[in-house]
């Protein structure tokens, strides 16, 4: 029973993550820590272990169906891959409670910005030219630290980030996230595997689940109405807010009340 539950998890986040460019891992995250008692040391980098399957499994799709942007995906993805390292290198010196509220705040933003805000008419999936590199590029940067520092995926930043920051279709912006996510998610589990945190037998269930519901976003996603899709990635980022703001609050709640 727990492994059909574990598969269907997957199934859950390997779609949503697929459809919206996220990863899975604000649905896998909470699942496996509240659903399953596993202790947060191992559902990281169980989650991570299934952002890089779902990469692998909604990328090479979209690349064939041209919905990903290589050239885009690969110059953010250098600035996401570097801002991780100085993350890495600075996790000791910045209090991981105030990055996680500042950021959670912002992704609340964000969220009713796209909850509340008319989006603007997008050019097709064909029809476009991204602009305002210097953006994107430092936007990415901060996406890779946060990535290190949090232990989130950069997808929730760099898809509005794309899509509102550089002109990028949002579905397209989807696409070229799910690209990227593999590889920062990749370089973020080895140490944890370094660590022994990585147990196999939850991540096989877990894995099989999320290239099942990887390949049905995958299908999904060109049909999905892009109006559909951001109100999905709206309620994501409600998620990941909520997360962030309770991560946040629970390291300062003891420093404040003293």
């Amino acid at each position: 029973m727990t492994l059909l539950l574990l598969i269907s998890a997957g199934v859950l986040a390997g779609a949503t993550g697929a459809l919206l460019g996220v990863g899975g891992g604000v649905i896998l995250v909470p699942a496996l820590v509240l659903g399953f008692q596993v202790p947060l040391e191992e559902a990281v980098p169980a989650s991570l272990m299934c952002v890089v399957a779902s990469s692998c499994g909604a990328a090479a799709s979209y690349v064939e169906r041209r919905l990903s942007d290589i050239r885009l995906g690969l110059t953010l993805e250098l600035a996401t891959v570097l801002g991780a390292i100085v993350g890495g290198v600075v996790a000791g010196l910045v209090a991981p409670a105030w990055v996680a509220v500042v950021f959670g705040l912002f992704t609340l933003y964000v969220s009713a910005q796209m909850l509340l805000v008319r989006a603007p008419v997008e050019q097709s999936v064909e029809d476009y030219v991204p602009h305002n590199y210097p953006l994107g590029i430092s936007g990415s940067f901060v996406a890779g630290s946060l990535s290190a520092l949090l232990g989130v995926g950069g997808g929730p930043l760099k898809v509005p980030l794309m899509n509102y920051g550089m002109g990028v279709p949002f579905k397209v912006a989807s696409a070229t996230s799910n690209l990227m996510i593999g590889v920062t998610g990749a370089a973020s589990v080895a140490a944890y595997a370094w660590r022994g945190h990585v147990k196999l037998a939850l991540v096989a269930p877990l894995v099989v689940g999320v290239l099942a519901g990887a390949s049905v976003g995958c299908r999904l996603m060109p049909r999905v109405p892009t109006a559909v899709l951001r109100r999905l990635f709206a309620l994501v980022l409600l998620l990941v807010a909520t997360q962030m703001l309770w991560k946040g609050g629970e390291g300062l709640w003891p420093s404040l009340r003293n």
